[in-house]
């Protein structure tokens, strides 16, 4: 049995979000991408929502919140 995970970013879901969030940001840092700035912004926001939205979930007081979604 693994051992739970402490914090967010304990998790393995959270570790690859950051993962692809700085891949996202290296990628659109390019000439061709990083002209385009409305998009650049919204894919990068994207990204960082990702993370935040996982680290919101695993502060949630356990199942409780899961059931009344």
């Amino acid at each position: 049995m693994s051992n739970p995970a402490r914090t967010f970013e304990d998790l393995d879901v959270y570790q690859k979000a950051r993962t692809l969030t700085n891949q996202v940001y290296t990628l659109t840092r390019r000439s061709g991408f990083a002209k385009d700035f409305g998009l650049v912004d919204q894919i990068r926001r994207a990204c960082v929502s990702v993370m935040s939205n996982i680290a919101e979930g695993f502060e949630r007081n356990g199942n409780a919140d899961l059931l009344s979604m």
